[in-house]
């Protein structure tokens, strides 16, 4: 394959034989030199790109650890303010427990309990065999809560039972017959033997008359529930009150009765007038107290 060229200048023309080793050889010089040049040229575009990126990159990540560790402080910066919160909070709570505890002394010593089955000073007494194990954690903020929650359960638990033993103390104390059925009056008829004011002969008295004015009041001695307001047959207007535990009171011969069957009434509340219905000589309340369906002397609950 021949190439022929043009001279303009001195109109000759020549011709190149592609056939030839020597021309291949330049021509193959030729086309290895220009793409030895293109490559190194490439290699150094792609270096540049190369390092342009890294710098980029190297910039960018700088940037979010920054963001990180300011978030990292913030974060810190919350959660220190608030284990000052809880830890001021712990402060306040084992301070209230402290002031339990020191109602609960007093509360017991009021009651004059045994202060062995109430002792707020120390926990009870507790074992067992050994758990399951389980991680072991340095003492913080969450084991201290841990104990404080299980000293308040405790004394509530403590405080619940106690309150139920006064509460079922006072609710005796309420039921159980105690004082005189009169504000003001005498004595004038005892519990037992005597002669009868009518026909004067020897009868047994069942309770203690308390002589006054008609029309004063007749108080009930002990809280309880009404089972009988009217008439019976010798006692005239009666007033019948069931306390509770065996005792029962009645109160006689009233003028008129104040409260009705069913109802509830406390200690000192009025529950009658008194009169002289019934077999009576006079102004006056038969007071009796009864201990399991019978009749007691009323002085041991009145006093003499």
């Amino acid at each position: 394959m021949n190439v022929i060229f043009l001279s303009k200048r001195e109109g000759k023309a020549r011709q190149l034989d592609l056939a030839r080793p020597l021309t291949l050889t330049l021509i193959a010089s030729v086309v290895v030199g220009f793409l030895g040049s293109a490559f190194a040229l490439g290699l150094q575009l792609g270096r540049g790109n190369h390092e342009r990126v890294v710098l980029s990159d190297t910039v960018r990540f700088g940037t979010l650890l920054a963001d990180q560790k300011k978030q990292i402080a913030d974060l810190k910066q919350q959660l220190q303010l608030r284990v000052d919160a809880m830890a001021m909070r712990l402060g306040e709570v084992n301070a209230h427990v402290i002031r339990l505890d020191a109602l609960g002394k007093r509360l017991t010593e009021m009651a004059d309990i045994d202060s062995r089955e109430f002792n707020f000073d120390r926990d009870p007494p507790s074992g067992g065999p050994e758990g399951e194990g389980t991680s072991a954690q340095i003492p913080d903020l969450s084991s201290m809560l841990a104990q404080l929650e299980q000293r308040v359960d405790l004394r509530e638990s403590q405080l619940s039972a106690l309150e139920n033993l006064i509460l079922a103390r006072e609710l005796r104390q309420e039921i159980h017959p105690e004082g005189r059925p009169v504000a003001k009056g005498f004595i004038s008829s005892y519990f037992g033997e005597r002669a009868d004011p009518f026909d004067g002969t020897e009868a047994f008295h069942k309770g203690v008359d308390f002589a006054g004015s008609a029309g004063s009041n007749v108080t009930a001695v002990a809280a309880g529930v009404v089972t009988w307001a009217g008439e019976r047959l010798g006692y005239g207007k009666l007033i019948e009150i069931n306390h509770g535990d065996g005792f029962v009171t009645r109160y006689a011969h009233n003028e008129r009765t104040l409260v009705s069957v069913g109802q509830t009434v406390k200690r000192g509340e009025p529950v009658a007038l008194m009169g002289s219905t019934g077999r009576s000589t006079g102004p006056h309340v038969h007071f009796e107290v009864l201990r399991n369906g019978r009749q007691v002397d009323p002085l041991s609950f009145v006093g003499r």
